[in-house]
């Protein structure tokens, strides 16, 4: 990775932010609480591009594992990381290097674009999750699926309409060549 300026590094710091505050605004509804991490990680990728908006998602869960109560329910620490749900919070940072990457091979930024590589964004963090929580827990695949996946499909899909909207407003604010 390249060195980063100080603006990339406060950008890369404030999306981090946003997803430890995303994690606050969570509403439990048994094993996977519902919070707002998902659109900063997602909007973090189509505004930083890959690299940089990974690191700041790997920023937010280093956070977390030293001990900041970041995570959703204000939780911390490795064992939240190596839990049933730390999955999904490493699919934060692959789903928004993923994202990224394919935002910044666009010409210029379309919603219809944004949106569909948001969508995958979302299926990383899905596969990514349901596969820990499938090693940590024992379950099935179907209990999985009723457990991490089903509840969250129509607050997720408008995640992601929200974070494409402002990923496609943002980026003309926002510009930064890919690392």
């Amino acid at each position: 990775m390249k060195k980063i300026n100080i603006r990339q590094m406060t950008l890369v710091s404030l999306f981090a932010t946003l997803t430890a505050a995303g994690a606050f605004i969570s509403i439990p509804i048994g094993l996977v609480p519902i919070s707002l991490q998902n659109l900063f990680s997602l909007l973090a990728g189509m505004v930083l591009g890959g690299e940089l908006g990974a690191l700041s998602q790997l920023i937010y869960i280093l956070l977390g594992v030293v001990g900041l109560p970041v995570f959703s329910g204000f939780r911390a620490g490795l064992v939240v990381l190596a839990g049933p749900t730390g999955g999904f919070l490493v699919g934060f940072a692959i789903s928004s290097y993923v994202v990224g990457k394919l935002i910044g091979k666009l010409s210029e930024a379309k919603y219809r674009s944004y949106f569909l590589a948001g969508l995958l964004g979302i299926i990383i963090i899905y596969i990514m999750g349901i596969t820990q929580l499938l090693l940590i827990t024992g379950i099935s695949l179907r209990e999985a699926l009723v457990i991490g996946v089903i509840p969250f499909l129509p607050g997720d899909f408008l995640k992601v309409i929200i974070a494409a909207f402002l990923a496609v407003r943002l980026k003309s604010v926002v510009t930064l060549p890919e690392l």
